[in-house]
């Protein structure tokens, strides 16, 4: 199979309750208006992204809709996006953005969480 440079295979996906707990156990975030972004480092080379979009977002076709528009927003992205990161994403409950500034937004956010991690301290 050929390889598909925008794609969005499994090993760029964050699936298992561990993974999102690493994440959220780092507690490196950033936010804005849109989109809240967490954030740690995966020791590989390439980014991944987890979703986490609740209830409180809206109905079942507007949560469909956020992850959709985050996963292509993703896709789209992953080669401005810093690597060796695992990245979970939750949208800002009342935000109705346009395609272009979720994806502005996510890769902001992506730098500043990549930025964040640079400075902490290895143990």
């Amino acid at each position: 199979m050929a390889d598909r440079p925008l794609g969005f295979p499994r090993a760029k996906r964050l699936r298992q309750h561990g993974e999102f707990e690493r994440v959220y156990q780092q507690n490196v975030y950033a936010a804005d208006l849109i989109l809240v972004v967490q954030a740690c480092r995966n020791n590989g080379p390439v980014t991944r992204l987890g979703l986490s979009v609740s209830r409180r977002t809206g109905n079942a076709v507007i949560r469909n809709r956020w992850k959709r528009l985050i996963r292509e927003a993703f896709r789209t992205q992953q080669s401005h996006l810093p690597a060796g990161l695992d990245l979970v994403v939750r949208p800002r409950k009342g935000a109705q953005p346009a395609f272009a500034d979720i994806r502005r937004s996510l890769l902001q956010l992506a730098r500043r969480v990549d930025r964040s991690l640079s400075h902490r301290r290895m143990p």
